[in-house]
């Protein structure tokens, strides 16, 4: 008796490829071409042209405001805008899986340290909290810094939902393309920035070179706290994009977002991990959103 034919295995398909570096460098400029990047752009023509107007000090600057004199079309902008928003954070994510990478993982997204993310994140947000009030202080006293209304919007049962759910958008467009993103990045376009003393979790661990590329020696891991190393200038380059972005509200708040920039840069390659920034971020927004009307009334 003939012994049937096994079935034909199915051939492995392609090896992945490695994306390149000019392939990398693009991804990121059409990134943040549809994100943050276009944001600041934006940003800087409104200084330019509220400073042709009026003295910075004399006009007030809406971070979030009503859509509509409609209650329904109002909540449904707001729903919207929100989502929206998240599209660029969907894209980076999608990007990251289409790589052969868990971004959540990658990124440190996730709650497998909640108990430290939410110490770090709480830290976080008194250290910028305060320092963003001195900031706004002082600039509005120097006369660089605009009147800031945090939320300018009609008080409905949705209200403070809605609020919340801005300001998780706001902390995830931020936090996960400025930071985690683009640190991740930088890192495979120029694998010879990455310090050896970063945490083995972090995104930030060493990421073999391109094809055609020979990987640099990588710093020597430094005594008590972490130093940038050769990625001071990604973080600083990140952090004052961050700055451009606000400069609508004025220059202090420009300032003030650049050097929470920097901070938030060198946590994340101290820990490895974006939920605390996120976590801070929120918090700031959260406390700034609800406690403005609040405090009208």
């Amino acid at each position: 008796m003939i012994s049937p034919t096994p079935p034909a295995q199915p051939s492995p398909g392609p090896p992945a490829r490695v994306p390149s570096r000019r392939f990398l460098a693009w991804e990121v400029v059409l990134v943040l071409g549809v994100s943050l990047g276009r944001s600041a752009v934006y940003a800087i023509l409104q200084l330019a042209e509220r400073l042709a107007e009026a003295p910075l000090a004399e006009q007030t600057a809406t971070v979030h405001s009503s859509r509509s004199r409609h209650e329904l079309f109002d909540l449904t902008y707001q729903v919207l805008d929100s989502i929206f928003a998240l599209v660029p954070v969907a894209l980076v994510l999608y990007l990251m899986f289409l790589h052969g990478v868990n971004p959540f993982r990658r990124f440190g997204l996730d709650l497998r340290r909640p108990r430290r993310d939410l110490a770090l994140g709480a830290g976080l947000f008194l250290l910028i909290g305060a320092g963003t009030l001195v900031v706004y202080v002082g600039g509005r006293t120097a006369g660089v810094t605009m009147e800031i209304i945090p939320a300018d919007v009609t008080a409905h049962w949705w209200t403070t939902p809605t609020l919340l759910i801005a300001a998780v958008r706001h902390a995830l467009v931020e936090e996960v393309i400025m930071v985690a993103y683009l640190l991740d990045r930088a890192r495979r376009i120029w694998p010879g920035l990455t310090p050896s003393w970063v945490r083995p979790e972090s995104s930030m661990q060493a990421a073999p070179a391109p094809a055609g590329h020979r990987a640099e020696p990588r710093d020597a891991a430094p005594a008590g706290l972490p130093r940038l190393g050769r990625l001071w200038w990604v973080v600083v380059a990140a952090a004052l994009l961050r700055g451009a972005y606000h400069l609508y509200q004025g220059f202090g708040p420009g300032l003030g977002n650049a050097l929470m920039g920097v901070v938030f840069g060198a946590v994340y390659l101290r820990y490895g991990r974006v939920m605390p920034l996120v976590i801070a971020h929120f918090l700031l927004d959260a406390v700034a959103f609800l406690a403005f009307p609040w405090c009208c009334a």
